[in-house]
């Protein structure tokens, strides 16, 4: 047994916990696909029983379910804090937002381009998929409300934002950090009309560029 499950069914006793059957559920989803969530596969790799699952969740798709409520609170919830951070000014703002998609930060591409995958097959998760983005959205129009965007040019910014970092995702963009790091200024300027300052680029860098 592993260090992880070892660590974990300490906590759970033979049956593992909740969260062991979750993460080896999301694991395998990230990588493999929804098809790959089977509970005797995840028990197999978890050296558990397979009726030790059904103590945690009553059938394979309440596991599913936890995995898009795990993804929301992950990634939707991410954004949605990152748009209430204190900021000074709209740059800052949006260098506080464009800092969660970056590597390290909390929000899960991987898990984010699993789940749009998914809704190609689900019509329910489909529907998740579209109210996330829209919760997403009226986080970062709100956030340009904050500051004083007019109705329309706020909606057609958060657009431009979160569109932007969306397809930075779909269209599976290998950058560095350095590379990430040295357009954000720029980024910033197309998003807001503003250019962000000297000391709100070195704190963000700061913030960054060791990761």
């Amino acid at each position: 047994m592993d260090a992880k499950v070892e660590q974990n069914d300490r906590k759970g006793g033979w049956r593992g916990s909740r969260e062991v059957w979750l993460d080896a559920a999301r694991e395998a989803f990230v990588t493999s696909g929804i098809d790959a969530v089977k509970i005797q596969p995840l028990a197999s790799r978890l050296n558990l029983s397979r009726t030790s699952f059904y103590w945690f969740f009553p059938d394979r798709a309440a596991l599913l379910d936890a995995i898009l409520a795990d993804w929301e609170a992950t990634n939707t919830e991410s954004i949605e804090r990152a748009t209430q951070e204190y900021a000074e000014t709209i740059a800052e703002a949006v260098l506080n937002l464009i800092g969660v998609f970056l590597d390290g930060g909390p929000f899960e591409t991987q898990l984010d381009l699993a789940v749009r995958g998914w809704a190609h097959q689900s019509d329910e998760v489909a529907a998740r998929v579209q109210a996330a983005d829209a919760t997403r959205l009226q986080a970062i129009r709100t956030m340009f409300d904050r500051f004083g965007y007019a109705a329309g040019d706020a909606d057609v910014r958060a657009r431009t934002v979160y569109l932007t970092q969306i397809g930075y995702i779909s269209m599976h963009v290998q950058e560095t950090m350095n590379e990430r790091l040295a357009r954000a200024p720029d980024y910033v300027a197309t998003f807001t009309g503003r250019t962000p300052t000297g000391p709100e680029i070195a704190r963000f860098r700061a913030r960054h560029e060791d990761r």
